[in-house]
């Protein structure tokens, strides 16, 4: 059964509510799911509502143009998607594999709700995991003098295969502003550590000879500024004196494999609103 998802923000009004339902109750559409918040201090009101497709009286190609006169009425930023209308995705890997290895069992297992017709590396080793899981993959090794033409090249196999989500899974390559331009909002990663402590390069090694009790895992849209996009997930695990190095990284893998799949199956479901560097992550 197709569903309608529409995801709405705008000034705060009376009525905007009243507004939306009475749109699809006018339009035989049955309601489904419908969450709403208000930011009080930026007086934002933010909204997500779903309804089945079935007996709804305007097509899939007509309900845009037919609520732009209730969304210009309050001023609405807003999306509009649908269920049978599968997200195209293209994951990035390098060298570190788990999170790639577990983002494709839940694809393969029924877990995503998306097509991932491509793994985009810039090393080998990625692969061989392409191979198991029957997907197509291409290697494009980044390099400083050439990395404008190499994301380029990036850029026209993604736009080949329709992609419009990439999940950097353990991506360790900072991506030019074309990318992150083309891609706003649709760019998954995942940062291991709880951002905003230990940002940068052996983070369980800094959290190590910190002495910390917890250690955490953040995933983010990707911005223009490094690790600073809005956050999807987070979550901690508690270690203690007895933990090496290597058991913060076991435990550390453990979490970036979690948060990075909440994160993309909310992103992929269609429950996620950006508003000035934050989000909105709907139930």
């Amino acid at each position: 059964m197709t569903h309608a998802i529409l995801l709405i923000s705008c000034p705060d009004h009376r009525g905007i509510t009243a507004a939306i339902t009475q749109y699809v109750y006018d339009h035989n559409g049955n309601i489904l799911h419908a969450e709403q918040h208000t930011d009080e201090k930026e007086n934002v009101f933010f909204m997500r509502i779903e309804w089945s497709m079935e007996g709804f009286d305007l097509g899939q190609d007509e309900i845009e143009g037919n609520f732009r006169t209730v969304a210009e009425k309050f001023s609405m930023k807003w999306k509009l998607y649908f269920t049978d209308r599968l997200p195209r995705v293209a994951v990035f890997a390098s060298k570190h594999l788990h999170c790639l290895y577990d983002m494709l069992y839940r694809y393969k297992s029924g877990q995503f709700r998306c097509e991932i017709p491509l793994i985009i590396s810039n090393h080998p080793d990625a692969g061989s995991v392409a191979d198991v899981f029957g997907i197509n993959f291409s290697e494009i090794g980044i390099t400083p003098a050439k990395k404008r033409e190499q994301e380029k090249k990036q850029l026209q196999i993604l736009e080949q295969e329709n992609i419009d989500t990439i999940i950097f899974a353990r991506y360790m390559q900072i991506v030019g502003d074309e990318f992150i331009d083309k891609y706003e909002n649709n760019i998954v990663n995942i940062h291991h550590s709880f951002l905003p402590a230990f940002a940068g390069k052996e983070p369980y090694l800094q959290a190590y000879q910190k002495g910390v009790k917890i250690i955490g895992a953040t995933s983010h849209y990707v911005t223009g500024e490094l690790d600073t996009g809005p956050i999807i997930e987070q979550d901690t695990v508690r270690i203690s004196h007895k933990d090496s190095v290597e058991d913060l990284v076991r435990k550390g893998e453990d979490l970036e494999r979690v948060v990075l799949s909440r994160a993309v199956r909310w992103h992929l479901e269609r429950k996620i609103l950006s508003y000035n560097n934050k989000t909105i992550v709907f139930d």
